[in-house]
């Protein structure tokens, strides 16, 4: 029987306040368990990106080691952060 341990991090009201007025991206980062159709799949499921679209960002993910995919302030940056980590992508907040 395996555990899954979940990792909470809190903020300060100056680092959220911050994060509504900064632009934050999303990275998606190459790795080598993620499949294109699977990338694809979450780009579309949840970015709203075309299939060619889509299909372009996998490519350079593969091709470049990384790409953003989503700008916006931290709080929604973050959000999708975790949906696509959910989904075992590789994805970080810079």
């Amino acid at each position: 029987m395996s555990t899954t341990e979940t990792q909470e991090q809190t903020f300060t009201l100056d680092e959220l306040l911050a994060g509504f007025k900064e632009l934050h991206r999303l990275i998606l980062w190459n790795d080598d368990f993620n499949t294109f159709d699977h990338v694809i799949h979450c780009m579309v499921k949840y970015l709203d990106y075309t299939d060619s679209q889509a299909e372009r960002i996998a490519w350079k993910v593969h091709n470049e080691g990384k790409c953003a995919i989503l700008e916006g302030s931290f709080t929604e940056v973050e959000v999708y952060r975790k949906i696509l980590q959910q989904e075992g992508l590789t994805v970080s907040v810079e």
